[in-house]
């Protein structure tokens, strides 16, 4: 059975190219448009490895990651951060929340499925 990632991302096109490459790697995809849809699709859904984005309308990165890790059915799924952000402080902010990794856009898919991987073994 293929593993399920969630990838939550406010930008179509974004979603799209992760859909693209983890689909392409085997993975099984469900998504979300933002943070709070994400919780949705969660609770609905059972992923190995979540992928996020902070900057998102309604709930940002951050408080989707707490809010995960405030659950305890989800606290040892790996929550990897895509972003455009590669400021030490913020990925700090990310780890503290939870994150599991960090992975800079715009991201090479071979690198992104490496690091889904390493993080779901």
């Amino acid at each position: 059975m293929s593993m399920t990632v969630l990838t939550v991302d406010d930008s179509r096109t974004m979603r799209e190219m992760l859909r693209l490459a983890l689909t392409d790697a085997g993975y099984r995809v469900v998504q979300a448009e933002d943070g709070l849809h994400g919780l949705e699709v969660l609770a609905a859904e059972a992923p190995e490895v979540i992928v996020t984005d902070i900057n998102m309308p309604r709930m940002d990165g951050f408080g989707f990651i707490e809010e995960v890790r405030s659950d305890p059915h989800y606290r040892g799924v790996p929550i990897l951060v895509l972003t455009t952000e590669s400021d030490a402080e913020k990925k700090n902010r990310a780890r503290m929340a939870g994150a599991t990794g960090w992975i800079v856009k715009p991201f090479n898919p071979v690198k992104l499925v490496d690091a889904i991987r390493r993080v779901a073994a």
